[in-house]
């Protein structure tokens, strides 16, 4: 059995085929998903990827549509996790590549309201005792500052791709690292070095699907049923088998997630 701690399902790439997506992914031995919604508009599209075999969610506004988030949506937010008990608070986080201050079109009102929302976020995930689900481009350090301030109870590092100590932090805090597509490439060095060093016990598996394809579907739709191939590649990193892969992945995504 494997988990895909990171899948958007209700993605409009999936409008086509998503009952044999969901199916792939229970044939390839992919038993449970998680779909994290992204902004208020998607909290319904989300929540109704529970009718899949598997599927559990997380609810949260992501860094990267701060331009539609409004302060209104964090109560609803809030009342959606109270009526719906997600698994987790996510995707939340900051994005400091896409929303670089030198970009046309990108002003540092749009980076106080990034850090404004995970903030407040990461305070929903505390009244809820809930776990988040965290993106973290280029802002490892400053995710780790507001997670030192406000504690909550862990969750994942999606697509890490920091620095060993930064892992290390974000293991001391109770998370777990993310890695997926990303890793397959041989010419990702970095990531491939950390993801045969980190202990295991701090890695969970996921494919970001529609996005980060692995390197054998580069530019293709990335889908749940990739991910026992990207699994074999982390069990020949690390000169392990792969069923010690499947089964440590699998208990520390059930570890962090609460999952039955």
């Amino acid at each position: 059995m494997l988990i895909d701690t990171h899948c958007h399902l209700d993605a409009a790439e999936y409008d086509s085929d998503r009952d044999n997506v969901s199916k792939r992914a229970l044939a390839a031995g992919v038993e449970q998903i998680i779909v994290p919604a992204v902004a208020e508009f998607n909290f319904q599209p989300t929540i109704d990827c529970r009718k899949y075999p598997g599927v559990e969610i997380a609810l949260g506004m992501h860094p990267m549509y701060v331009h539609v988030h409004e302060e209104a949506h964090l109560e609803q937010l809030d009342e959606a996790i109270r009526t719906h008990r997600p698994v987790a608070v996510g995707e939340i986080g900051l994005d400091r590549f896409q929303s670089r201050i030198d970009r046309p079109g990108v002003h540092e009102e749009d980076l106080l309201q990034q850090d404004f929302f995970y903030a407040e976020q990461l305070k929903i995930a505390c009244r809820h005792d809930l776990p988040v689900l965290l993106h973290i481009r280029r802002a490892n350090d400053l995710i780790l500052k507001q997670l030192r301030r406000i504690k909550v109870p862990g969750g994942i590092a999606h697509a890490f791709n920091g620095s060993m100590q930064q892992a290390q932090e974000y293991i001391k805090l109770g998370f777990k690292l993310g890695f997926g597509g990303a890793m397959t490439y041989t010419r990702a060095t970095s990531l491939r070095k950390l993801a045969a060093d980190l202990p295991l016990e701090s890695i969970v598996l996921e494919t970001d699907g529609p996005d980060i394809p692995p390197e054998w579907i580069a530019r293709q739709r990335n889908e749940p049923a990739e991910l026992p191939s990207i699994a074999k590649v982390l069990a020949e990193l690390r000169g392990i088998s792969l069923k010690e892969v499947e089964e440590t992945t699998t208990l520390n995504a059930r570890e962090v997630l609460g999952l039955n």
